[in-house]
């Protein structure tokens, strides 16, 4: 592994075409649980096979056995029940959780541990444990039993928690807790960090949260204290207009900043030459020993084909700028 200028993804990985069959056919009751685990095994060598021929440094698992972020989750632990789909974004739909009684793991502990352990099986590169942060649980879910959104917030903390610490007992060295939401309520900033220290407390791992599309304006400089080692930020949908942002504010010299540098969301594949641009904007801002490289977002809304090729271009730039400055 590269000891300047690491290179990870964010999460999720798009389905492979097999494994979309097999998802549809498993909802149909064409092909047992069994069946379905095998075509997700299947997908999520692909997934380490690609990362381990693109040279990237941190893998991802891929997330093969999930849907939806917080779905997934809501639909393994106790208390909740699912609505009709609701829209995301785009064209996409999730079955939106309903809380509706205490928040439990209930028979779940230790729910994403299998996954991690066998895409771990595959690589002698690290991979991320992947988990969903308790603010955007909260946030993305109906509310219908909890007096306030703090009580449930809290209670979801500890679930992350206890799932965190199952992943470092299991070996993983990064945990990433994704808290997309965290931007779009500023005033309920403090409790999202209040949340995150219960998440993170005691917790013997490296430890990163992703944040993206989101008004950063309105939560900078307090997301600096996020109580996690890395900071997870999209850069490129913006054309680069948020390290502009962070330059206005000197970078916590404890954090590191995980810089998405391609667009999950365009079809256009960027050009080696704007990745470096990018990155040597960043490198003004936060020091090399800091600054780590990916996606904006995680990869899913992609082809397999557009995925592979923006990881490519990622990581020749990546390879180009540590070469041109004498980096291993």
């Amino acid at each position: 592994m590269a000891k300047h200028l690491l290179t990870t993804s964010v999460g999720s990985f798009p389905k492979p075409n097999t494994l979309i069959t097999a998802r549809s056919q498993f909802r149909r009751a064409q092909i047992s649980a069994q069946q379905l685990r095998e075509a997700e095994q299947e997908a999520t060598r692909q997934v380490i096979a690609l990362q381990e021929a693109l040279d990237i440094d941190i893998f991802v698992h891929g997330e093969m056995e999930r849907g939806d972020m917080v779905a997934y989750f809501a639909e393994n632990w106790q208390g909740f029940s699912q609505s009709l789909p609701v829209r995301s974004y785009g064209n996409r739909y999730y079955k939106k959780p309903i809380v509706e009684n205490v928040v439990s793991l209930g028979n779940s502990v230790g729910l994403t541990v299998d996954a991690w352990k066998r895409a771990s099986e595959l690589t002698s590169h690290p991979v991320k444990g992947m988990l969903t942060g308790p603010y955007t649980i909260c946030d993305w879910s109906f509310n219908a039993y909890y007096p306030d959104r703090r009580s449930l917030v809290m209670d979801l903390a500890q679930l992350v928690h206890e799932e965190a610490m199952a992943l470092a007992r299991a070996g993983a060295q990064y945990i990433q807790i994704d808290e997309p939401a965290i931007s779009t309520r500023p005033d309920e900033l403090e409790l999202a960090i209040e949340a995150m220290a219960v998440v993170t407390h005691n917790l013997p791992a490296k430890t990163i949260s992703h944040i993206c599309y989101g008004d950063f304006e309105t939560i900078l400089p307090g997301l600096y204290d996020l109580p996690v080692d890395q900071l997870d930020l999209e850069a490129a949908n913006q054309h680069f207009a948020l390290l502009d942002l962070l330059a206005r504010y000197p970078w916590p010299k404890s954090k590191e900043l995980a810089l998405g540098v391609v667009d999950v969301h365009s079809h256009r594949v960027e050009s080696v030459d704007e990745v470096k641009a990018g990155i040597r904007r960043a490198l003004e801002i936060v020091p090399i020993e800091n600054l780590l490289i990916d996606p904006d977002c995680g990869l899913k809304t992609r082809t397999w084909e557009e995925a592979e090729e923006k990881l490519r271009v990622m990581q020749k730039a990546v390879e180009e700028i540590r070469q041109e400055d004498g980096l291993r």
